[in-house]
């Protein structure tokens, strides 16, 4: 185990992610936008220092796409269901219903890949980051949306888009997968 200030960083924006999903309970938009910039100032944070002061890990390796998946699948399904208590902009089920089935697609692809081919590396796209950059704007507008009203039309526009550059994405690590497999049997051929 190695635990280094990258590692604990990014178990701060684990535990960070309860706060955040009790702010947007209790109809705190803004305190909810402060957590959640907060968590993403914590990723970039500890990408940074473990590059620069070389404290990458196995372990931060791991924990790290975690975290920020668990921090995300949070926002998505807290913003999905309405809130009285708040005047978000809500995020359309079948948009998040497109976010988590993309990443659990993703996850069940890599296992397969993992234990049917023994192929390990599964690198994200430039489109998978674009995806993902899109999605924490997304997010980020929404919560933006309960603080200030003039931000609910930027912020459906981008939740949209969202949706479209998922559903994208998860087509293409599929096709990938797939091109994986064919190559793999062409190997096994020769």
């Amino acid at each position: 185990m190695s635990f280094n200030i990258p590692n604990l960083l990014t178990l701060l924006r684990m535990g960070m992610i309860p706060l955040f999903a009790i702010a947007l309970l209790n109809g705190e938009p803004g305190k909810a936008l402060i957590i959640f910039a907060v968590a993403g100032l914590t990723d970039l944070l500890d990408g940074f220092l473990a590059r620069v002061f070389e404290q990458a890990s196995v372990l931060g390796a791991y924990l790290d796409p975690i975290a920020d998946k668990l921090l995300l699948m949070t926002a998505f399904i807290m913003l999905t269901v309405p809130n009285e208590n708040s005047n978000l902009v809500p995020i359309p089920i079948w948009i998040t219903v497109i976010v988590l089935s993309r990443d659990i697609l993703i996850l069940v692809i890599a296992l397969v890949l993992w234990l049917a081919l023994d192929i390990s590396k599964f690198t994200p796209t430039k489109l998978s980051k674009v995806n993902t950059v899109v999605q924490v704007a997304g997010i980020l507008l929404v919560l933006l949306s309960g603080v200030f009203e003039q931000m609910a039309l930027p912020a459906i526009v981008c939740i949209y888009l969202v949706g479209t550059l998922t559903f994208l994405s998860g087509c293409d690590y599929f096709y990938r997968a797939n091109q994986m497999v064919v190559r793999a049997g062409a190997d096994a051929k020769t």
